[in-house]
């Protein structure tokens, strides 16, 4: 009972959450919104006993959001992302595109034969699981990990070349700043 009324609960977070990825007028507010929501969805799974699935599916997503965090305050800075835009574009196509792909998908599910089960389930579900997803791409994922590290620091460190630091020196507190580059944004 408590865990049916922890899953609808948790189901009626996700939702909300992702329709405020829609709503919120900031890339950083859509950002944390779509992290909230991918949480909720795994704790579902959780919630539904598939502790491996959930757990890859929170870290996933979180990891995912992270990234798109440092790019966007490499990029745009924590201002403009928190700045009010709108996040919505193309709304016809994009509204089209997704009904057209529910339509696709539900009449896979609905009217595809399913394939029989063939042989014995393992009696470590988790682990088979895991070796199917994972098995033969174990390598690649523990080559692209560090990769992808040193990807978003070496961009971090490109984009923000010019800090405050370089303006200022080491005590920020001194004005006007000693800008070795003249120009600028005239503070």
């Amino acid at each position: 009972m408590l865990i049916g009324v922890a899953f609808w609960v948790v189901a009626v977070m996700a939702v909300a959450s992702g329709v405020a990825v829609f709503v919120v007028n900031s890339m950083a507010r859509a950002t944390y919104a779509l992290a909230l929501s991918f949480i909720a969805v795994g704790v579902q799974i959780l919630l539904l006993e598939q502790g491996y699935l959930g757990l890859i599916t929170i870290l996933m997503m979180v990891m995912e959001m992270a990234v798109m965090a440092v790019y966007m305050v490499m990029f745009m800075g924590m201002n403009p992302a928190l700045m009010p835009m709108d996040m919505t574009h193309g709304k016809k196509t994009a509204i089209g595109a997704s009904v057209g792909a529910f339509v696709l998908l539900a009449s896979g599910a609905l009217f595809i034969p399913w394939p029989q089960r063939r042989g014995a389930a393992s009696e470590d579900l988790t682990r088979a699981l895991g070796l199917e997803i994972m098995g033969e791409k174990m390598l690649v994922m523990a080559v692209l990990g560090p990769v992808m590290v040193a990807t978003i620091v070496a961009g971090v460190v490109l984009a923000t070349h010019r800090t405050r630091y370089e303006r200022f020196g080491d005590d920020l507190r001194r004005h006007p700043a000693n800008d070795p580059r003249q120009g600028g944004v005239g503070r």
